[in-house]
């Protein structure tokens, strides 16, 4: 029981990581975050699920036609919601990013149909026996997806020529566009490149979930949560928040049952935010005066 518990707490964990990841990536280069971002992933499931199953389309074709359309959502999103606002230096895409995700999911209710469905495909069908546990192959893969994600934005950040980009970015990015970086550019893409991380996990977790059209609403909730709870502005946090997450979900789930799950885990969050106000894993803000 305890080995499935830290199997299934892995995978979903890591689906939050990633989710939370988008989080990450639209902070570190604009100080905004996209709260559309579990709708991004409910658009992920739906449209591998339409081109998949029910146009026929091959799993990789469908695959990388979501991801395109996801990174078109997160252009739009960081063009009519946030761009408006945060260059007036208004918060209010705050708001514009919930309404905009809660308008795409009504849209989806009425187009999709409100009636959960499955995702079956072959390569999500297959299995692993693990220390006497059956294990779908997609459990492994979104931890392993996660993590590479995870290292990867970690090198970029540090050791490419990327990442002194996107930190000048939100640093100051007037320094920036005067040394010829098209700041709005790279903002755009950030907002892209969280989608496309959403799609992802929307992708991988479509076959073990019921596909419908508010599935992403909790899941990007408890996504923000795993990005406070890590560290925003730490990747490698955010990835390690995301697993802490969903192995104290899965294992109180297991123990104590569905019921006790949010009440349980999200008190955990508030004590431990309450402990460390900068995440488990983020730093405190060094203001020079």
């Amino acid at each position: 029981m305890l080995t499935t518990a830290i199997l299934t707490g892995l995978g979903l964990g890591s689906m939050y990581a990633l989710l939370a990841l988008g989080f990450h990536i639209t902070y570190i280069v604009n100080n905004t975050v996209n709260f559309a971002q579990g709708s991004a992933m409910m658009v992920g499931a739906v449209w591998a699920y339409t081109l998949c199953i029910t146009w026929g389309l091959p799993y990789s074709v469908a695959f990388f036609l979501t991801l395109l359309i996801c990174a078109i959502y997160g252009l739009a999103i960081e063009r009519f919601l946030v761009r408006p606002f945060a260059s007036k230096g208004s918060e209010a895409w705050l708001m514009a990013t919930v309404a905009g995700g809660i308008l795409v999911d009504n849209i989806t209710l009425f187009t999709f149909g409100k009636e959960p469905r499955q995702f079956t495909s072959e390569f999500a069908s297959l299995n692993l026996q693990i220390l006497d546990t059956n294990i779908n192959i997609l459990q492994l893969l979104i931890p392993l997806v996660g993590l590479a994600i995870a290292i990867g934005l970690v090198l970029i950040r540090q050791y490419s020529k990327l990442g002194k980009v996107l930190q000048s970015c939100v640093q100051n990015p007037k320094s920036a566009q005067l040394m010829g970086i098209n700041v709005t550019k790279v903002i755009s893409i950030s907002f892209a490149i969280s989608t496309l991380f959403a799609a992802i996990a929307g992708i991988l977790i479509a076959p073990l979930f019921a596909v419908h059209s508010d599935m992403g609403t909790l899941f990007g909730l408890k996504a923000f949560a795993v990005a406070i709870l890590g560290g925003i502005a730490s990747a490698h946090g955010v990835f390690a928040a995301g697993l802490i997450f969903g192995l104290t979900e899965a294992i109180v789930t297991i123990y104590f049952g569905s019921a006790f799950t949010q009440i349980i885990t999200f008190s955990l969050v508030i004590v431990a935010l309450a402990l460390k106000p900068n995440g488990l894993f983020g730093r405190g803000q060094v203001i020079k005066v």
